[in-house]
C-alpha cells in the first residue's frame, strides 16, 4: 500500500519548508499562512486528479440492464473524473463494448435504426452520462469499466475515498506524501510572489520519478515481440461450447 499522510501532516511539512513553524491542527488554525496552506492542499490536490491517472484513484463502475423500462442512459458514478479506456466490457456476452462512439457514429446508428440488428453494446459519453446502444437494450446485459476517480481524500473512519476537499485535519490524502509536500510548497511560494524556480523543479522532478513507477510498465523489444499471457490455446480452451 502506499504511503499516505493525514493534511494536518502535509501541511506541517510544507510549512516547515517554507520557513513557517508547524502547529498542532494546521487546518484548524486561524493563522492566514495556515488557512492559505488548507486551500493550497485542496487545489493541489484536484489539480493531481487531471494531471495524471494515478492507480490510487482507479475504481471500478457496473451495472445491469433491467428491462422493461431501462432506457440505455446511466448516471456515472458521483466521483466520476475520466474513463480509462478500452476498458468497457460486456460481460453476460464476454466481449468488449465498442466505444466510445463519436456523435456522427452514435447518429449513423440511431438514423439508421439498427437497434434489432446491433450485435454488440456500444457506448458515447454525452451531457455527463453514460448512453448505451442498441436503445432500449437488451435484459440482464452486465456492463464493466474502469475509471479514474476524483475523489482523492478518505475521511477518518471510511475505509474508502469519498471526497475531493480537505475539511479536517485528519483526512487522509491518497496520493504519495513527498509529491503533495513538494507540490504544496510551490503553490504557496507562487501565491506569496516568491522565486518557485527551485521548488518548482524539485516537485518537477517528483513528479517525473512517481508518475513513471505509479502503475508500473511494460518490457519494450526492440524486435517487436512481445511475451504475454496465452488467454486462448489448445491447452485452455474445451472441446465444444465455442457457439456463435
Amino acid at each position: 500500500m502506499a504511503r499516505q499522510e493525514t493534511a494536518n501532516t502535509l501541511i506541517n511539512r510544507a510549512a516547515l519548508e517554507v520557513g513557517l513553524t508547524p502547529v498542532s491542527d494546521p487546518v484548524a488554525s486561524q493563522d492566514p499562512a495556515f488557512i492559505q496552506l488548507t486551500g493550497l492542499l485542496t487545489a493541489a490536490g484536484q489539480e493531481l486528479v487531471e494531471l495524471r491517472p494515478w492507480q490510487v484513484l482507479l475504481q471500478e463502475y457496473a451495472f445491469t440492464t433491467v428491462v422493461p423500462g431501462d432506457t440505455g442512459v446511466y448516471d456515472l458514478p458521483d466521483d466520476f473524473s475520466s474513463m480509462v479506456n478500452q476498458t468497457g466490457w460486456d460481460q453476460t456476452n464476454s466481449t468488449m463494448v465498442f466505444g466510445p462512439l463519436s456523435s456522427q457514429e452514435w447518429s449513423y446508428l440511431d438514423g439508421r435504426g439498427l437497434a434489432s440488428e446491433t450485435i454488440y453494446a456500444s457506448f458515447r459519453l454525452a451531457e455527463n452520462k453514460m448512453q448505451l446502444y442498441p436503445q432500449p437494450p437488451p435484459n440482464g446485459i452486465d456492463i464493466r469499466f474502469e475509471y479514474i476517480s476524483r475523489y482523492w481524500v478518505r475521511s477518518t473512519g471510511s475505509s474508502d475515498p469519498d471526497k475531493d476537499t480537505i475539511t479536517i485535519g485528519t483526512d487522509i490524502v491518497l496520493y504519495e506524501p513527498i509529491l503533495v509536500v513538494k507540490f504544496l510548497k510551490v503553490k504557496f511560494l507562487e501565491a506569496k510572489g516568491f522565486d518557485t524556480t527551485a521548488a518548482r523543479l524539485d516537485f518537477e522532478t517528483m513528479f517525473d520519478s512517481r508518475a513513471g513507477r505509479d502503475a508500473g510498465a511494460p518490457t519494450l523489444r526492440a524486435g517487436g515481440v512481445r511475451n504475454t499471457f496465452p488467454y486462448l490455446t489448445p491447452f485452455n480452451t474445451g472441446d465444444t461450447n465455442y457457439g456463435s
